[in-house]
C-alpha cells in the first residue's frame, strides 16, 4: 500500500513521538475496509426504477409505427397483444438497465466515487474499533495506547486510545490528528505526510500526559500494520 521509504518514514516518526512518554502508538494501514457489495445493487434498482418511467414521461414509446410514431391498432385483440408486448419490452428494458449499471458499478474505481460517503466513515469506524480491540488484546496492562487507522482507498482516517490517555485528552487531540490526514489526502498528496504529522500529534499528548524518562518494552512494533 505504501512504499517502504514510506514505512520507514513512518516507523521513524512513530518511535520518535513515543519518546519521553509511557505510551504506544500503533499505526494500521488498510486498502478498503470492504466490497461494499450493497453499492452496485443499489445504484442497478435506483436506475432500473428511475429511468423508464422517465422516458415514457419524456415522449419514447417502445411501439411505433413507421415514421408516423402512433400505434397502429386495427381491433380489440390487437390492444392485448400490444399491451402485452409493450410491457414484455418495459420489463427487457429494466433487465438490460440492471446488469449494465450493476456491472459498470462494480468496476472499483467506479464503485469507489459512487458509494456514499457515510457508508465508508461507518464501516471504517467498525474495522478501526475492531483492529483496536485486537491491539488492546495484545497490549494487556496498558492503558496509554493510540492506535492511527487509515484505510487509503476508502479515504478514512480513525484514531483511536486507551482510556486513560482519553480521559485526559477528549476528542479534540484525536480529531486534529485525524484531520491532518485527511488534510493530506483530501489535497490529493500522498498520504504519508499526514500520518506523520498525526503521530507527532499523539506523541505530543503523551509526553504530555504520561511522561516517563525509563525505556519500557513496546508490545508492537514502530512500523505499520497493514490490515
Amino acid at each position: 500500500m505504501l512504499s517502504a521509504i514510506d514505512q520507514d518514514r513512518i516507523a521513524e516518526a512513530v518511535t520518535k513521538a513515543e519518546e519521553g512518554s509511557s505510551g504506544e502508538i500503533v499505526c494500521a494501514l488498510a486498502g478498503e475496509v470492504s466490497t461494499y457489495r450493497e453499492v452496485p445493487l443499489a445504484w442497478a434498482a435506483a436506475v432500473t426504477l428511475a429511468v423508464p418511467p422517465i422516458a415514457l414521461a419524456l415522449g419514447v414509446q417502445p411501439l411505433t409505427a413507421g415514421g408516423g410514431g402512433l400505434w397502429m391498432i386495427a381491433q380489440a385483440s390487437a390492444v392485448e397483444w400490444q399491451l402485452t408486448l409493450a410491457l414484455g419490452l418495459y420489463a427487457a428494458m429494466q433487465i438490460v438497465l440492471f446488469l449494465i449499471v450493476a456491472l459498470v458499478v462494480h468496476v472499483p474505481a467506479v464503485r469507489r466515487v459512487l458509494t456514499p460517503r457515510t457508508l465508508k466513515a461507518h464501516r471504517v469506524a467498525k474495522a478501526a474499533q475492531h483492529q483496536f480491540a485486537a491491539v488492546s488484546a495484545r497490549a494487556v496492562g496498558s492503558d496509554t495506547g493510540v492506535l492511527i487507522f487509515v484505510a487509503l482507498e476508502d479515504r478514512q482516517v480513525q484514531v483511536l486510545a486507551d482510556a486513560a490517555i482519553h480521559q485526559k485528552c477528549g476528542d479534540a487531540v484525536w480529531e486534529e490528528a485525524a484531520q491532518a490526514i485527511r488534510g493530506a489526502m483530501r489535497a490529493g498528496k500522498d498520504p504519508t505526510g499526514g500520518i506523520v504529522e498525526a503521530i507527532a500529534i499523539c506523541g505530543a499528548a503523551l509526553r504530555e500526559h504520561f511522561p516517563s524518562s525509563e525505556p519500557h518494552a513496546h508490545a508492537f512494533s514502530p512500523r505499520p500494520m497493514e490490515v
